[in-house]
Order: C-alpha cells, then sequence, then structure tokens
C-alpha cells in the first residue's frame, strides 16, 4: 500500500504487465468481485483499473477473434473473468524456452540460501530438465552472435597488443561498406553481440563496431597507446553534435526501443512510448520512419527535416513504383 502524504511513484510498463497478471487469476478465483475489492487488493485507483480491464479484453492468442479473446464482463460493481478455450490447453515449452528455464532457475537457485535452494524450485528445475534429457547443473554454453572466429580473434589480438587494425565494415545506418583503421581498444559482448570499442581514424574519434558486420580484419605494424582508460560503464555514448529525434511508438512499435540505443524511453499507460535518439544518418531514420508507417510519429527533433522525412520518403517510392509500371 502507499504511504499517506508520499509522492506517488511512478508506475513503469513492466509494473503494469506485472499487476494485470496477477489481477487475471484473482478475479477468476474470486468468482466476480467487486470493483473496491480488486482496487483494494492491488492497490490501484478504480480508473487504472478500468483501463487494465480495457486491455486485458484484447488479450489473446491468433487469430485474436473473440473466441480466442479473454472474456472480461463488467455488471453493475463486480467483474468476471472467463479464459478462452485456448487458454485450457496444456501449455507446451519449446526446448530452448526449457533450457532457458531450467538456466534461469539454476541462477536463482544460486542466490538463495542452501534451505530455500533446495525446495521447490530446485525440484521444478530437476523436473524441467529432465523432460529435457539434461542433468539440472550441466554446463550451458552461449554462443553469442554471427561473428566470423578470425575476426573476433584478430580483434582481441589488436586489443591486447595495442595494434592498429584495417578492417571492411558494413555500417547499417548508411547501407555501405568501408574500410577502416581503428585502435582496437575492448572487444565485449552485450545483448547477445560482440561489439569492438575503438579510436577510429576516418571518423577521428571513438566508435562502436559490431563485430558480426567486420568482414576482414588485417592488424597493421603501427602500435597505438589506449585512450579510453579501460572498460565502460555505459555501452553506446552518442556524439553529442548528432541531432536528436523523439518519436511517438504504437505499442507495436516497441521493438524499437529494444533494437536501437535509445537516450529516452517513456511508456504510458496506453502502452504507446515515446524515445529520444541520435541520427548519425538520415538515411536511416527514413528507412525506419517508412518501415514503421503509421506506428510511428516524430513529435520532437533537432532537424526540423526529419518532421516530414516519412512523408516525402513514401512520396518517393510511390512515384517510383508508379514510373516503373
Amino acid at each position: 500500500m502507499s504511504t499517506p502524504g508520499a509522492a506517488p511513484r511512478r508506475t513503469t510498463a513492466s509494473d503494469r504487465v506485472a499487476r494485470m497478471l496477477a489481477i487475471v487469476p484473482w478475479i477468476v478465483a474470486n468468482d466476480g468481485p467487486t470493483i473496491d475489492e480488486v482496487c483494494e487488493r492491488f492497490d490501484v485507483s478504480r480508473r487504472q483499473l478500468e483501463k487494465d480491464l480495457g486491455v486485458l479484453m484484447m488479450v489473446g492468442v491468433p487469430p485474436y477473434t473473440p473466441d480466442t479473446l479473454i472474456d472480461v464482463t463488467v455488471e453493475g460493481d463486480r467483474v468476471w473473468m472467463r479464459f478462452a478455450d485456448v487458454f485450457a490447453r496444456p501449455l507446451h515449452l519449446t526446448p530452448e524456452q526449457g533450457l532457458a528455464l531450467v538456466a534461469a532457475g539454476q541462477a536463482a537457485g544460486e542466490l538463495l540460501d542452501d534451505e530455500k535452494a533446495s525446495g521447490p524450485l530446485a525440484s521444478a528445475v530437476a523436473k524441467v530438465a529432465a523432460v529435457l534429457g539434461i542433468a539440472p547443473d550441466d554446463a550451458i554454453s552461449v554462443e553469442l552472435g554471427d561473428t566470423r572466429p578470425d575476426v573476433l580473434a584478430a580483434l582481441r589480438r589488436a586489443v591486447s597488443q595495442h595494434r592498429r587494425a584495417r578492417i571492411d565494415y558494413y555500417s547499417l545506418s548508411r547501407d555501405a561498406r568501408s574500410t577502416r583503421d581503428i585502435d582496437p581498444e575492448e572487444v565485449f559482448a552485450h545483448a547477445g553481440a560482440w561489439y569492438v570499442r575503438a579510436h577510429c581514424h576516418t571518423a577521428g574519434a571513438e566508435r562502436l563496431f559490431r563485430a558480426d558486420r567486420v568482414y576482414a580484419v588485417d592488424l597493421l605494424d603501427e602500435t597505438f597507446m589506449p585512450r579510453s582508460g579501460g572498460p565502460r560503464d555505459t555501452v553506446f555514448d552518442a556524439d553529442p553534435s548528432l541531432p536528436r529525434v523523439t518519436l511517438e511508438l504504437a505499442p507495436s512499435a516497441g521493438w524499437v526501443a529494444e533494437t536501437y540505443p535509445v537516450e529516452r524511453d517513456e511508456v504510458g499507460d496506453d502502452g504507446r512510448r515515446r524515445v529520444t535518439m541520435a541520427v548519425a544518418s538520415t538515411l536511416w531514420l527514413e528507412r525506419l520512419l517508412v518501415r514503421l508507417g503509421p506506428d510511428a510519429r516524430v513529435v520532437a527533433a533537432d532537424d526540423r527535416s526529419f518532421t516530414d522525412l516519412a512523408s516525402r520518403a513514401a512520396r518517393r517510392v510511390l512515384a517510383r513504383y508508379r514510373g516503373a509500371r
């Protein structure tokens, strides 16, 4: 419960999802509780609960027809929920999902004391592992990205020997390959991919390169003195001189915040989010906006040309299409 007189804590999207996941089985189990009972149980206002119920009415599985959605019924001051028939089917995990559960359970068990670690969690992990045909304490090998082994080895050697390297690199933002001389200072893994942090002589500044976009590495005779002073606490540090753009994204476009480095990410009660990011290439932003279509809107930008970038790109594509007919 919230403390009287205290400033209300900002509710994040994760908080809201966790609350709704708890509300559903509680309402089902209590078979028609009153709205006030639900609000009191989950420390939520009546207005917010109504919003949550409105979202839950649209939860289901493809093709999202009425028979595949959660049925929410509000009569007077009471609320009922019924699961769609599809939710009554036993849950079947893929081998990958089962392995992820075993690994997560083992990791969580390491944080518990001996008594709790050998309790229900250990039993559940052992049962899932038995179905998969593995031992719960088997070692798990994690393979990151599709980086070429010789590329990764050469970059690591350049870091340890402080040797300059010449790389053949594909830039996603510019959709082009180029040859660059870099001074690699750190090779590290982040979010399932390998990266190399280096001083780029082409840019004249520090840059971050995705190792899986490096096609070839040649170690040069020149050596260098490290500039950065060791590993960083942050992964992406955008050039402060780059223009920024703020996008309003529909819930279905939330993947943008998880795919690209963003400097600000705010999620509203309706699931829409506003993200602010640096724009290193207008072409990259143009492609992203065209891909998102009506799911994204530019609400603020340092460069005024970004405001109608998507519509101008769409008109060019349409004109080219019409010309080809």
